[in-house]
């Protein structure tokens, strides 16, 4: 998968958890990516975020910092 999907998917993720009520949001999409995302996009998305996470929402940018 390339880099742009990868990061056009997380954002949509955000997208939709900002919408929801409470104040873990971030909790919730980086649950959503655990639950739902393959491990070689998880560690891509980490090492993204690692290299700075550009094009990122910073709510996906803080879920991702979540996961090990």
């Amino acid at each position: 998968m390339s880099p742009e999907k990868m990061i056009y998917m997380a954002n949509q993720i955000a997208t939709f958890f900002k919408s929801q009520p409470g104040t873990n949001q971030a909790e919730m999409v980086a649950n959503h990516l655990r639950d739902f995302w393959d491990p070689r996009m998880l560690r891509k998305i980490c090492d993204h975020v690692a290299g700075g996470g550009e094009g990122l929402d910073d709510l996906a940018v803080r879920a991702v910092r979540m996961i090990p």
